[in-house]
């Protein structure tokens, strides 16, 4: 079997893979800072590794619309970027498959993980940003837009400033960045995150924003009805103290409580979900 290429693009890193089988195994990956013009650096980078694979996976934040890049505000001028021409100008007639990287990160849970062998399931991403990817029938929902799962913009209570007031609501507040930005100005110092469940004066901001997502990960599943939640992301650091949160709210909120459990991959799960793309694709 030829090599595919799997490129993530996220906010902040980048990283460049080959597959040389189709498993959860990387041959060769190269990682570099996003910097100001990601795909550039992105492009040369993957030359290094493979001028020719059989097919190309691409992984990105926010999600492809009318052949641009949507819903990407933090990424340096990623918001707009005509992606799909671009990578079809890079490589012709290899194929290509961009995804969303939370709905990629999902597509290797079901290829090779936890969502293996699962109809009916939801993958919940909790890193510097929060989304989650739906899946029915064995395949990730993409919806009318491309922007299914994207549950950081679900309002927390009525009336509150949403997405067309320039806020994701529950985004702001429980996700990575928002954690560290809350936790740093209650405790007049930086911190982290995934220090901030350490810390007992932290205690009271974690456990709200626990009780919130915990109320829009039930509220999910009574929509979506599904066998299985699988929780992946950077903050899965702490998965001891909010797996057992969520799993306790879908019991008494969800009238068919589905298991919940960590995924299989976490650091690389976007680079992962690339690589199931390309073999996907790939004749």
């Amino acid at each position: 079997m030829r090599r595919v290429l799997g490129i993530d693009v996220g906010g902040t890193k980048i990283a460049i893979g080959v597959s040389g089988a189709d498993g959860p195994e990387i041959a060769a990956v190269v990682r570099l800072e996003t910097g100001e013009n990601p795909l550039a650096g992105a492009l040369h980078a993957a030359r290094g590794l493979d001028r020719s694979p059989a097919a190309v996976g691409f992984s990105t934040c926010g999600v492809i619309r009318d052949g641009r890049v949507l819903l990407a505000p933090n990424v340096p001028g990623w918001n707009g970027l005509e992606l799909p021409r671009l990578l079809r100008e890079e490589y012709g007639t290899i194929p290509v498959a961009i995804g969303n990287d939370v709905k990629a990160a999902a597509a290797a849970e079901l290829r090779w993980g936890a969502l293996r062998g699962v109809s009916t399931g939801v993958y919940l991403n909790l890193g510097t940003g929060l989304a989650a990817a739906p899946v029915v029938g064995g395949q990730v929902v993409h919806g009318a837009h491309g922007a299914a799962g994207e549950i950081g913009y679900l309002l927390s209570e009525p009336g509150e400033a949403a997405f067309a007031d320039g806020h994701a609501p529950l985004e702001e507040r429980f996700s990575g960045a928002a954690l560290a930005r809350r936790g740093s100005a209650l405790l007049g110092r930086t911190v982290t995150a995934s220090a901030l469940f350490e810390l007992p004066e932290a205690a009271g901001l974690v456990d709200q924003a626990l009780r919130t997502l915990a109320m829009s990960v039930a509220n999910l599943c009574v929509v979506l009805d599904p066998e299985r939640v699988v929780v992946g992301g950077g903050m899965m650091g702490a998965r001891a103290r909010i797996l057992p949160r969520l799993a306790t709210e879908v019991r008494r909120a969800v009238p068919f409580p589905p298991e919940v459990r960590a995924a299989r991959f976490t650091d690389d799960a976007p680079l992962l979900g690339a690589l199931a793309l390309a073999h996907a694709a790939a004749p």
